[in-house]
C-alpha cells in the first residue's frame, strides 16, 4: 500500500488554493467554490485535496500534513523563499531530536503544515520496531 490522498478541510477557497499553489503543488482539479485537488511537485502521484467546510469547522490540533524535500538545503531555500513571499514561519528551520529537519506553517484556515527533511531517519529510525533501542 501507498498513501494516496490527504483531504483537508478550507474556509476560503481561493486563498487557500493559492497557499497550496504557493508552496509548489500543482492544482489538477479546481472546482470553486467547493472542492480542489493537487498534485505533488516530485512526481509521485500523491494528492492532496481542499474541501470547503463550514466556517466553525477547526482544524484537528493533532492533524499535520508533512511535506518531505530532497536535501536539508532544499527545505531551507523553500521556507525563505516562502517567507521572501509572505508566509508566516511558524518554527524552523531547525534539526530535531528525533532526526529531522523541520519548519512549520499554518495554512489559510489553521491546517498545521510540517515542511521537513527526513532521509532515512523517516522510513528507518534509529528506534525503527525491532531495534532495542526504541525510546518510549
Amino acid at each position: 500500500m501507498q498513501i494516496n490522498q490527504v483531504t483537508l478541510p478550507c474556509h476560503d477557497y481561493d486563498t487557500s488554493v493559492a497557499f497550496y499553489r504557493a508552496l509548489g503543488f500543482v492544482l489538477i482539479v479546481d472546482a470553486p467554490p467547493r472542492y480542489a485537488r493537487f498534485e505533488a511537485p516530485d512526481g509521485t502521484g500523491a494528492t492532496l485535496s481542499l474541501h470547503l467546510a463550514e466556517a466553525d469547522t477547526q482544524p484537528h490540533p493533532w492533524s499535520v500534513v508533512y511535506i518531505d524535500h530532497p536535501s536539508a538545503e532544499a527545505l531551507d531555500a523553500h521556507v525563505a523563499d516562502l517567507s521572501a513571499h509572505g508566509i508566516t514561519i511558524l518554527s524552523g528551520p531547525r534539526d530535531e531530536s528525533w532526526g529531522w529537519r523541520e519548519a512549520r506553517i499554518l495554512d489559510p484556515t489553521g491546517n498545521q503544515v510540517c515542511l521537513m527533511y527526513a532521509g532515512d531517519n523517516r522510513r528507518f529510525p534509529p528506534w525503527r520496531v525491532g531495534d532495542s533501542t526504541c525510546p518510549n
